[in-house]
């Protein structure tokens, strides 16, 4: 698609700034289990899950660039937290693994579906990217479902904590299909289904999953919304202070 008006772009930008900045806030809370994890494996799998998603996150970012905006550098690392568009279920610690597990699962399942359907985006350009890393989305998919299958299916306690992190992660996750102001230009264009679509698409996926390894999402939850509007928790702008703190020395510095 070449774009023709400045509604288009409009809609695109804001588009490409929520999955940009969540990718990037939420690889950047992965790589926090570097060192940290359970096991080895689960070390190196989270980091390597981390560095994917700041690789995805680049790329998007160079989309805007392509529509008029600041070169990728810059608009990740000079915006404070009100500038920011990802929704609040990516910017939280890591707390303790059962959270993250649940978080990597929500999430992932999600963004599949996202890239899925960017596929056949009438934005060809978008639809490229989309096409290159929906392998590596699909590789976290099957992580966090080998884990959270696993612990579900394991002992009492790892149960009761894979359900304990399941509702409280529930109503964050609702919000990454938090809608934005140029929804109706998005689908209009086929340069993107919709957030309702995605989310009915992904409540199809997650509900019979998780049922069939014996956990159950809250029927009442009220979604978290505010991120896509930059009305965010307290804990991104001191994470944006972490990571911008190279940049802020040497803007010159390469990520």
């Amino acid at each position: 698609m070449d774009f023709f008006n400045e509604k288009h772009i409009d809609a695109a930008k804001d588009l490409l700034y929520k999955m940009a900045d969540d990718l990037l806030i939420l690889g950047h809370r992965n790589s926090e289990w570097t060192g940290f994890g359970p096991i080895l494996e689960e070390d190196i799998a989270f980091s390597s899950m981390a560095q994917d998603k700041l690789g995805q996150s680049e790329h998007l970012y160079n989309l805007l660039h392509e529509l008029g905006e600041a070169d990728a550098d810059t608009v990740a690392f000079t915006r404070n937290s009100n500038q920011f568009h990802s929704c609040h279920l990516v910017e939280l610690p890591i707390g303790e693994y059962d959270f993250s597990l649940i978080r990597h699962l929500l999430f992932d399942m999600a963004d599949l579906i996202r890239f899925e359907m960017l596929t056949s985006s009438s934005y060809e350009n978008l639809s490229l990217i989309a096409r290159k890393f929906k392998g590596e989305i699909k590789y976290h998919v099957m992580h966090a479902h080998t884990w959270v299958k696993q612990l579900a299916h394991g002992n009492e306690e790892s149960k009761a904590r894979m359900q304990s992190a399941l509702n409280e992660t529930w109503p964050l996750a609702l919000g990454i299909f938090e809608e934005g102001d140029h929804e109706d230009t998005l689908i209009e264009a086929n340069i993107f289904a919709g957030e309702k679509a995605l989310q009915e698409a992904w409540l199809a996926q997650v509900t019979p999953l998780l049922e069939e390894w014996g956990l159950t999402a809250p029927s009442d939850a009220t979604p978290v919304l505010g991120g896509r509007k930059g009305e965010h928790t307290e804990y991104l702008q001191p994470l944006l202070d972490e990571m911008t703190e190279v940049y802020s020395i040497d803007p010159s510095a390469d990520w």
